[in-house]
């Protein structure tokens, strides 16, 4: 039993403390309780005033040893590479998932929704068993190889002829039309594998918002929420992903089917962009950003919806023409290879295998008709540049490259790191805001923020060119020093741009061990919201993708065959 003298003593313990808490909540007012969210969910650092975010910056960069490097131009700068010498050997990129069991055999290329593995591997389960089946033609038992390949990228092997296969089972239709306009000899054998559709994914609470202003959900909807700032949303790289491309050409009709280019649609789709605050380079990064909640809608296939139990709590509108895994003949087939194309085919529309695609998320919603007309590939490869030009239209870019120079990058990772940074910079567009520094126990500002002219990029390649490696490795110290030299760019000076767009690209082997931790700096990095895009170069991955997951940016492994692809592709989308 409590007594009444130590009833007392702890009403007076509850009346100081409470009187403590109001007074603190008159000093911070409505933020205590974000801060207190923050301390239970491990973000307060987001919650702190942005005068004291940056102070802490300035006192972290105040304790970093950072040098100023002059630079000669660099004017003799390589041409851009040409797509086929971008792209890697296929064999060691992109291995079979089903290898050919015969000598008399077809090759083909398939989108990776239907030629990998698990709900992913419809097609890989068929060709296996075709492959079993000792199928014969002519006397002869034939199969199959089958190489799962994303269909923009499977494209780009066929249209640069770098690598031919015989036949091409891209997630849409668009993607013949732009082989086929691009000089590729494409013949349609069968319209329809396996039935799918694209979609928007959006929040019920959205929709039900947009349902009561608008009346009816579709793509000019979507539009007008994005370019009235009402909807947070993200989309696909148009240049890449089925997807996306198929968004791509549905809007463009819903602003002005009757001219798609006309300066009506362009300054459509530059208020549009202005909005999209991401573009993602692949559907998984897309998938995640909505399994995290952090959009109100996204594009997605049927299929892969079906299989994200995540994601659920969104609602799928299809839209655009449907995704239902065209087949074409690819050059000149000869009458062996054409009739064992024809075979498998007619293997995949049997009962079972239709069957096992149903179960994988394909043919639903097989009362979805194509919205829009029928587009030549010459139209959809101009509202790709269409896209590319305007994409960024209203959003000053500014990007600081931090180059890491470290001992441990000596020899062939330096190589690649200048051989990146020099191939990577056409794909930079000029009105964007670009800096360098680089790294090894100190950090060496080697070109200050400027628009990225003809000036700048001489100077920058001249920069990329006299890097050299030796020393220990400050990676936090660089990233905080370029997290300041965005900060600054914004906020001081005649070139201040409170509006501008901060990102960072690291380019490391990413073994840090001296200077300041990533727990120094997580927290300021966060609270910036700076997106740092990390690529890796005989590197320590697991630190380069934590990294790059304070932001929900992306690592790309420089290691592999595709590196300059895939930067082409990421420098596209971001710059």
């Amino acid at each position: 039993m409590v007594s009444e003298r130590d009833k007392k003593v702890i009403f007076k313990i509850i009346g100081a403390a409470l009187a403590v808490f109001i007074i603190v909540l008159i000093i911070t007012g409505p933020d205590i309780f974000k801060i207190i969210q923050g301390i239970i969910d491990g973000t307060n650092t987001t919650t702190i005033d942005p005068d004291k975010i940056v102070s802490k910056l300035d006192e972290i960069v105040s304790t970093i040893n950072v040098n100023t490097v002059t630079h000669l131009p660099y004017t003799n700068i390589p041409q851009p590479l040409d797509t086929i010498d971008t792209l890697p050997d296929i064999k060691s990129e992109y291995p079979p998932q089903v290898n050919e069991s015969t000598p008399s055999y077809i090759e083909i290329f398939s989108s990776t929704e239907k030629a990998g593995s698990g709900t992913d591997g419809w097609l890989t389960e068929v060709a296996k068993d075709f492959n079993d089946a000792a199928i014969m033609i002519d006397g002869k038992q034939v199969s199959v190889r089958l190489r799962g390949i994303p269909s923009g990228q499977g494209a780009d092997y066929i249209t640069s002829r770098k690598y031919l296969p015989d036949a091409y089972t891209p997630s849409n239709e668009l993607w013949g039309e732009i082989i086929v306009s691009r000089g590729a000899k494409a013949q349609l054998v069968q319209k329809r594998l396996a039935g799918n559709v694209a979609g928007i994914l959006l929040t019920k609470s959205k929709k039900d918002e947009l349902t009561a202003k608008y009346g009816t959900i579709n793509i000019k909807t979507i539009i007008d929420a994005v370019t009235n700032n009402e909807l947070l949303m993200g989309y696909t790289d148009p240049f890449t992903s089925s997807t996306g491309l198929n968004f791509l050409l549905s809007a463009l009709q819903t602003s002005n089917s009757s001219n798609l280019f006309s300066d009506k649609t362009k300054a459509g789709s530059k208020s549009f962009q202005a909005n999209i605050p991401i573009v993602a380079i692949t559907t998984l990064e897309l998938k995640n950003k909505a399994i995290s909640g952090d959009l109100d809608c996204l594009i997605l296939e049927y299929q892969t919806y079906m299989n994200t139990p995540e994601i659920r709590s969104y609602e799928f509108i299809p839209f655009g023409v449907r995704h239902d895994s065209p087949m074409y003949a690819i050059g000149e087939l000869s009458a062996d290879k054409m009739k064992i194309l024809n075979k498998f085919v007619e293997f995949t529309q049997q009962e079972k295998y239709q069957a096992l695609a149903t179960r994988y998320g394909f043919n639903g919603l097989n009362e979805y008709q194509a919205e829009g007309e029928s587009v030549s590939g010459d139209v959809i490869i101009q509202a790709q540049k269409l896209w590319k030009d305007t994409k960024e239209t209203g959003k000053d870019i500014c990007a600081v490259f931090v180059a890491d120079v470290s001992g441990s990058m000596d020899g062939e990772p330096l190589n690649n790191l200048r051989r990146s940074l020099i191939n990577g910079q056409y794909y930079i567009g000029k009105d964007n805001l670009i800096g360098l520094i680089s790294y090894s126990k100190d950090v060496n500002i080697d070109l200050p923020i400027a628009k990225f002219d003809l000036k700048q990029r001489s100077l920058f390649a001249g920069a990329v060119r006299d890097l050299q490696a030796g020393g220990s490795t400050s990676t936090f110290d660089a990233i905080a020093v370029a997290m300041k030299m965005l900060v600054d760019q914004k906020a001081v000076g005649p070139d201040a741009d409170p509006n501008l767009k901060p990102k960072i690209f690291l380019l490391s082997d990413g073994n840090s061990n001296t200077g300041h931790s990533a727990e120094d700096i997580r927290g300021i990095a966060k609270a910036l919201g700076m997106p740092i895009y990390t690529i890796g170069y005989n590197a320590n991955l697991p630190e380069l993708i934590e990294i790059a997951g304070w932001n929900e940016a992306v690592c790309i492994n420089a290691d592999t065959e595709d590196v300059v692809y895939k930067l082409k592709n990421l420098f596209i989308i971001t710059l």
